[in-house]
Formats: structure tokens, C-alpha cells, sequence
């Protein structure tokens, strides 16, 4: 067989949807139609002008961006740096997830599909679809891990007032990757009149790419932001949590080629890397095929996915986006990670120095500034991917 040549290029993946080593659609005969219609389709449709004029609209009037790049004074003086805050816990839904949706149910209603299928950990995925869908008059069903439904009944209350339908994942360790796997049976079984809209950096070409092409607003407006505030479009370190990808895939994509800036990637150590009850996939993970694309995920050495851990139930996942694994082989990226007690006090401490209360996903990336080493004149911008009233059970549990 002919060895196909993969793209060194970091961003952009190849025809065949590879970054380096990772990516690909692997999918069951049934739904070859539905991705293949979706991977000839996505750049063409979402290039018109009216795709654009529409999508462009619905960001600014109905999500709410541009949103806020924040100086945190307090927490500046604490680390002796300076430190800002994207803040996309602002948005509509109270997380990033809702530009990715935007996204891709004006897509769904472009290939004239009418049902809507999501998965969802945290349920920011799953909200955000419901409410794109109720404002477009779309059936929407959301597969949520049982364990999920427990932990962030919030959230499960909103998509319920929406108008969706939330399915319990009952097989597994009843979080994110069991979700998935429900979301992508459905899928089979019901290919002609049903959409997928996956919310992450994973799945099959054209997903990643086309989710992280949906969430780049985000470090589009950063460079627009930062230039106005520092004189420079570029920071010196962007940081951001990693489950599957998505804010990360955002908030880095419009530096991926400024070599200058760092990019800090910040996976679950859950109880700690050896622990057995962790979601840390770069330090864990060999190289293998999860939800239809190949990636590096947490696997025995037969191949059996590994149960991970969080008390993130966004950062639950056993893998991490071909994106993301290309950034860490390569070492554009500089993956980190922090436990549930780093995180747990990292959101303690944003509430107390700055009055915000973060995802528990967002504390992820907030713990590493305890972890790292920055100038005084260093320009450190933080993803904060969600806001924290979904987590105030678990919050309440450690006060």
C-alpha cells in the first residue's frame, strides 16, 4: 500500500483530515454517507456570505461577543505577572460551547436536516445545543452519562426547559465517552433525517477541524483585544483546559503559527497521574482510535479503553482531539496537568482575589499558574471556558 503523505502543517489537517499522525474518519459503513456529505459540504457552505452574515449575527446578538478579555489585577499581584481572563463563562449558556453549536446548526439547516443529536459531560455541550435548537424549532436529544445527570443536575434542568429530550448513558463509567458512544448508535440507526453535532475537537474528519474552526472566534477576538490593551496582538503564554479540546483548540488557533507564544494545555490529573483515577491522556495515552478518529487515549495494551477520572465531568474523557495530539507530539503545545484538589483551589481562589466562581473545567487551567514560572512582564491570558454555578454542588462539598 502507498504510504499517504500527512501534513507537517500544525492548523490545517489533510484532505483525508490528518494533523501529522492523528485524525482520519473511521466510521461504520451506515454513516459514510452522512460524513462524507458533511466533509464535502462545510467549508463550502460555511464560506458563502450568508453563512457567514447569519453565523456572525447570532455571535454577536444572541451569544453575547464579543466577550470581555479581563485584566485580573488581584490575581496579577499574586503572581507577580500580568494575567488576563478571556471570558467566555460570559457567553450565552455560560460557556464557548455555544459558538461550536451556532456553528453547526446552521449547517444542520443548510443539508436540511431536522433532528438533533448531542453528547455531553458537563452539560454546557448539551445546553448550549438545546437552545440552538429551540431558537431554530429543531428536535434535539442529548446523551448524558447517568453518573453526569447526578452531578450536574443544573444543567440537566435547563436542556429539560429547552424543550430536549436527555437520554442517560447507562453502560461504562456512565460519563462523557459513554454519552458518545450512545449519541454515535443513534446516529446509525437513524443516518438520513439526523445531524450530529459534536461538541469537541473529536470524531471523525471534518468534526475537529470544524469545531475548532467554529470556537477560533475566540483567539480572533484576543488579538483584536490584546492589541488594543498592550500595543501587542501577541501574548506571551496562552493557557487553556483540555478534555477533548475544544476552548483550547479556540483559544490557541490564531497562534498556532506565532512560534513566539506559548501554549499551555491543561488535561484532568484527576487523584493524581498514577493514581488509576485519572484523565491526564498525554502522559497516559498511547496512540489508538476512539469515536471515530485516531488520536492518542488512555487504552490497556489490548486495546481496552481505560475508565477516566475527573471531578470535571467536562475533562472526563479518555482521549484528547487529533489537534491537540499533533500539538503535543510535535511540541508546539506544552501539556500540563492539575488534580481535582489543584483545581478545587484555584476556583477558590479566583472567587476570593477576582468575584468570579469558574467551571471546574476553567480551574484546571487557572491551577497551573501555581505550577509555573512567569516574568513580570509577561502578558499570560487564560481561558476561562465556562462559568461555575453548574459545579457550586461539588464547590459546596469542600467549603
Amino acid at each position: 500500500m502507498k504510504k499517504i503523505n500527512r501534513t507537517k502543517d500544525l492548523l490545517n489537517p489533510d484532505k483525508h483530515g490528518y494533523y501529522g499522525d492523528f485524525g482520519g474518519a473511521y466510521v461504520p459503513e451506515m454513516l459514510y454517507p452522512n460524513v462524507e456529505e458533511l466533509k464535502d459540504n462545510y467549508l463550502k457552505l460555511t464560506s458563502t456570505k450568508k453563512f457567514k452574515k447569519a453565523f456572525d449575527a447570532l455571535l454577536k446578538d444572541y451569544a453575547g461577543r464579543p466577550t470581555p478579555l479581563y485584566f485580573a489585577k488581584n490575581l496579577s499581584e499574586q503572581y507577580n505577572t500580568n494575567i488576563y481572563l478571556k471570558r467566555e463563562d460570559l457567553c450565552h449558556t455560560g460557556a464557548h460551547k455555544i459558538n461550536n453549536t451556532i456553528g453547526q446548526v446552521l449547517l444542520a439547516e443548510a443539508l436540511g436536516k431536522k433532528r438533533i443529536i448531542a453528547e455531553t459531560g458537563a452539560g454546557q455541550h448539551g445546553v448550549a445545543t438545546a437552545t440552538v435548537c429551540a431558537l431554530k424549532g429543531l428536535e434535539c436529544i442529548v446523551y448524558m452519562g447517568e453518573k453526569d445527570i447526578e452531578r450536574q443536575a443544573p444543567n440537566v434542568a435547563r436542556m429539560k426547559m429547552l424543550g430536549a429530550t436527555v437520554i442517560p448513558a447507562t453502560s461504562g463509567s456512565k460519563t462523557l465517552k459513554d454519552a458518545t458512544n450512545e449519541a454515535i448508535r443513534d446516529w446509525i440507526n437513524n443516518p438520513s433525517d439526523t445531524y450530529y453535532i459534536i461538541g469537541s475537537v473529536v470524531g471523525p474528519h471534518p468534526y475537529p477541524d470544524m469545531v475548532a474552526r467554529f470556537q477560533s472566534v475566540i483567539s480572533k477576538e484576543m488579538k483584536k483585544q490584546l492589541k488594543k490593551v498592550t500595543g501587542d496582538e501577541n501574548p506571551t503564554h496562552i493557557v487553556a483546559c483540555v478534555g477533548g479540546g475544544s476552548n483550547a483548540a479556540g483559544a490557541f488557533y490564531h497562534f498556532i503559527n506565532e512560534k513566539k507564544v506559548k501554549l499551555l494545555a491543561v488535561e484532568a490529573a484527576g487523584c493524581g497521574i498514577g493514581s488509576g483515577r485519572s484523565a491526564a491522556t498525554t502522559q497516559l495515552g498511547t496512540t489508538g482510535i476512539l469515536h471515530g478518529s485516531k488520536s492518542l487515549l488512555m487504552q490497556t495494551t489490548d486495546g481496552q479503553v481505560v475508565e477516566p477520572h475527573s471531578i470535571s465531568a467536562g475533562l472526563d474523557y479518555p482521549g484528547i482531539g487529533p489537534l491537540h495530539a499533533q500539538l503535543y507530539t510535535s511540541r508546539r503545545a506544552e501539556f500540563l496537568s492539575a488534580t481535582d484538589e489543584e483545581a478545587l483551589q484555584a476556583a477558590f481562589n479566583l472567587a476570593r482575589k477576582e468575584g468570579i466562581i469558574p467551571a471546574l473545567e476553567s480551574a484546571h487551567a487557572l491551577a497551573i499558574l501555581n505550577k509555573t514560572e512567569f516574568k513580570k512582564d509577561d502578558i499570560v491570558v487564560v481561558c476561562l471556558s465556562g462559568r461555575g454555578d453548574k459545579d457550586l454542588a461539588a464547590y459546596m462539598d469542600h467549603l
